[in-house]
């Protein structure tokens, strides 16, 4: 486990994009945290990390945002996702086949999903002020 306290949004973004450029084809970052925590805000960092110029929103309405980069970035929200059989249902575990890193936001909605995959890095986002925040990062 690895934990980090950010001061900033562009804290968060300069530690996220230190990651990204660590991260290998086949890695999965499952979130956690609560609603403007700074997942997508982490993302951006990930994305910047893997070389991707892209603007990284967030793929609440989409439930994935395809990016490219070094590797490509599939950012999924599995805010609306109840169960594997709805993953299965919306093509997620095809992407695990597609060498890139996949980031899902909400990933607590599915307790079961971490036990479904290989490489994964759970990523839990605490606010603790309006600018600050606890990263912890745990590999699996």
């Amino acid at each position: 486990m690895f934990a980090r306290v950010t001061v900033s949004p562009e804290h968060t973004l300069s530690f996220a994009e230190e990651v990204g450029k660590r991260l290998e084809a086949g890695t999965v970052i499952l979130y956690e945290g609560d609603l403007g925590a700074g997942k997508t805000t982490f993302t951006k960092g990930l994305a910047k990390g893997l070389g991707i110029t892209e603007t990284i929103t967030s793929p609440t309405f989409a439930l994935v945002n395809e990016y490219y980069g070094r590797l490509p970035l599939f950012h999924f929200d599995l805010y609306r996702i109840n169960s594997i059989d709805d993953l299965y249902a919306i093509g997620f575990f095809d992407y695990l086949d597609r060498g890139g890193i996949i980031a899902a936001e909400w990933s607590e909605n599915i307790p079961e999903l971490e036990k479904e995959l290989k490489n994964v890095v759970k990523v839990r986002i605490d606010k603790l002020s309006d600018t600050e925040r606890r990263i912890l990062l745990l590999w699996s």
